[in-house]
């Protein structure tokens, strides 16, 4: 008998051993099919009132339901929104972290900035572009220029005298003013802010008078005429401001490119996460209540594919290299 038990001892710890590896296979696809099993943080890299923020808004509450999970946003603003978008390459590759990507965080910034914390093309997982949004040139109602023949002219006039407010350095509304002032031959003096809340805020109280912005966050106020738009970076004339002209119309195709936001995370998420928050983003921008959120700010729902995603970050990247190297911007 007591030879006999420690083979009975051994026989039945390799019977539970064999359990336990048999609970482990067989949970495995639970665990995996758990996800997302906690809210999802989604990191705006722009203060509140801005564009990003706004589209972020419109779509993070939807996403969220078809995901089973909310998205919590966390607005971190600064840097032209290089500091969040660093924050969401440093963040653990688990799922449960995703971000906002613009033209500014994947394009601008880091084609400027030799000191930026990122790889816009080797830091990230893209998930899907959200939404396209038109660009705006937009005035103080006292700057004395009812159209951009009065505006170029003023500005030919005072070379230096006026300045011109954005969300930041090296985003994509500062470049497009670089752009502008290189396409017209005109000077003016940029002025950055944290996001394009606190840069439409100075540019209403006439602090600064000229701002480059991305159209949802402005389109209220020109509406109201609190600031007048000269013209908007969109293929075509739009519905919500009909007398306002394209910068293509005025002969400044090189301007006339629109803004994109979409859902980024960190490279090394696993596949099932992407495609869990691929699927609930595409169900969202199905909506109509969203769609028509969208386009009463002037933005187009998109929802294509991550491949398809990653080339547009890819070609906007690209692009912006060329023009840094062409216009010879230095920022830092």
């Amino acid at each position: 008998m007591n030879q006999r038990l420690p083979r009975l001892i051994a026989t039945a710890l390799g019977a539970l051993g064999l359990i336990g590896m048999l609970g482990v296979i067989a949970g495995s696809p639970a665990q995996a099919q758990s996800y997302p099993n906690k809210p999802v943080r989604f990191i705006i890299p722009f203060p509140p009132g801005g564009t990003t923020d706004i589209v972020g808004r419109v779509v993070a509450d939807r996403i969220g339901q078809f995901l089973g999970q909310p998205l919590v946003i966390e607005n971190r603003g600064g840097g032209g929104g290089s500091i969040g978008a660093e924050a969401v390459a440093r963040a653990n590759p688990d799922g449960y972290i995703i971000g906002m990507a613009t033209v500014s965080t994947m394009g601008t910034n880091p084609a400027t900035s030799r000191s930026i914390g990122y790889d816009p093309l080797r830091d990230f997982l893209p998930i899907t572009n959200l939404a396209a949004v038109p660009n705006v040139l937009a005035v103080h109602p006292g700057v004395p220029a009812k159209n951009m023949a009065e505006f170029l002219a003023l500005l030919r006039a005072q070379p230096g005298k006026l300045s011109y407010a954005t969300s930041g350095t090296g985003g994509i509304a500062h470049m497009i003013g670089e752009l502008f002032k290189a396409t017209t031959g005109t000077d003016l003096v940029h002025v950055p802010y944290r996001g394009s809340g606190p840069a439409i805020n100075d540019v209403l109280g006439g602090q600064v008078p000229v701002l480059f912005d991305n159209l949802p966050s402005s389109l209220q106020y020109i509406q109201a005429g609190r600031m007048r738009a000269l013209a908007v970076a969109t293929p075509k004339r739009l519905e919500s401001l009909p007398s306002v002209p394209t910068f293509a119309e005025l002969g400044l195709k090189d301007v006339n490119d629109e803004a994109w936001y979409g859902l980024v995370a960190p490279a090394r998420t696993p596949a099932d996460a992407i495609q869990k928050l691929h699927a609930a983003a595409v169900k969202a921008l199905a909506l109509p209540d969203v769609i028509e959120r969208l386009q009463q700010q002037g933005a187009q729902p998109i929802g294509n594919t991550p491949e398809e995603f990653g080339r547009q970050i890819k070609a906007e990247y690209d692009k912006w290299v060329r023009v840094v190297k062409q216009q010879n911007i230095h920022l830092d």
